[in-house]
C-alpha cells in the first residue's frame, strides 16, 4: 500500500487501497476480490453469481490439474497466466478501439442476448457446468431454452405496446394537432410530413412482426437484428414529433414533466 498525503500538517498520510482504477472493466481486481459489474439493471444477480462462482471453480480444478500432474506451482500459474493471457485489458473498455483489439486476439464479443444464448449452449461451456456438477446436459439445454423465451416474450411485449400507444394515443393526438392548423396551413411546417412517417413506420414493424420465423433461435436473432432496429428508426420519429405537437395533445408525459412539474 501507498501512503496519501492529507496536505496539511494537522493529519498524517493514509494508507491507499490497492485497487484497479479501471471503472470500464467488467471485471476489475480491487486489492482483496473482483468485482463484477456486468448485471444489468432488470436482471437477477443470482444466474450471474453462479457462472462466476463457476468460471472461479474451472479455473482452480485446471491448475490442479496442473499440479497434480507434478508441474511446480510457480509453473502451473504462469502456464496458466499464459493461456489466459489474451483476456486481461487495461484500457478503456468503452472505447471502440477495444472490440478490434479483443477480435485480433481472437476473443468472442457476444454483444447481443442471442449471441449469448448461443454461445451457453456450446459444447465448451456445457462441460464446464456439467462437470462442475452445476446443471446436466439436459438442464443446460432447458435453461438456454428460458432464456430464449424469455427474451422473445420480452420484446414481443413491448412491440405490441409500443403499436398500441401510436394507434391508440398519438394518431389521435397528431389529428387534433394537424386539425389547428386547417386554416392556415403554412404555419403546420413539418407536421404534415412527420406525422404520416410515424404511421407509416408503425405498419413496416407490424408487417415485420408478421413475418416472424418459426424457431426460438431464429424467432431471438429476428428480434435482435431486424426488429429492434425498427423500433428505434420509429422511436426516433415519435421523439422528433414530441418536439412539434401541442403540449396538451401529447398523451404521454415528457422527461421535463416527469422532472421539473414536481418544482412548480
Amino acid at each position: 500500500k501507498q501512503k496519501a498525503a492529507p496536505g496539511c500538517c494537522a493529519a498524517e498520510p493514509i494508507d491507499t487501497n490497492v485497487e484497479d482504477r479501471n471503472r470500464t472493466a467488467p471485471f476489475p481486481f480491487c486489492g482483496n476480490r473482483f468485482e463484477f459489474r456486468a448485471v444489468g439493471s432488470s436482471q437477477n444477480c443470482a444466474f450471474p453469481t453462479t457462472i462466476c462462482n463457476t468460471v472461479w471453480a474451472a479455473g482452480a480444478a485446471h491448475i490442479s490439474g496442473y499440479l497434480e500432474s507434478g508441474m511446480p506451482l510457480r509453473d502451473a500459474v504462469a502456464v496458466t497466466f499464459n493461456e489466459c493471457r489474451s483476456v486481461i485489458f487495461t484500457g478503456n473498455g468503452y472505447s471502440a478501439e477495444w472490440p478490434v483489439e479483443a477480435a485480433q486476439r481472437g476473443l468472442p464479443n457476444l454483444n447481443t442476448t442471442p449471441l449469448a444464448i448461443e454461445a451457453f449452449q456450446s459444447p465448451k461451456i456445457t462441460e464446464v457446468l456439467t462437470s462442475m456438477g452445476i446443471f446436466g446436459t439436459d438442464e443446460c439445454a432447458a435453461f438456454a431454452e428460458t432464456m430464449y423465451e424469455n427474451y422473445n416474450t420480452t420484446l414481443c411485449v413491448e412491440v405490441d405496446t409500443l403499436l398500441k400507444m401510436i394507434s391508440t394515443d398519438f394518431a389521435p393526438a397528431f389529428a387534433k394537432d394537424l386539425a389547428t392548423y386547417k386554416d392556415a396551413q403554412f404555419l403546420a411546417g413539418e407536421r404534415t410530413s412527420l406525422y404520416p412517417m410515424v404511421l407509416a413506420q408503425a405498419d413496416k414493424l407490424k408487417s415485420l412482426m408478421a413475418s416472424m420465423p418459426d424457431g426460438l433461435a431464429q424467432e431471438a436473432a429476428f428480434l435482435c437484428d431486424v426488429i429492434k432496429p425498427q423500433m428505434v428508426e420509429l422511436r426516433k420519429l415519435v421523439d422528433a414529433a414530441e418536439g412539434l405537437i401541442e403540449s396538451s395533445l401529447y398523451p404521454y408525459p415528457t422527461y421535463e414533466n416527469l422532472l421539473y412539474t414536481h418544482h412548480f
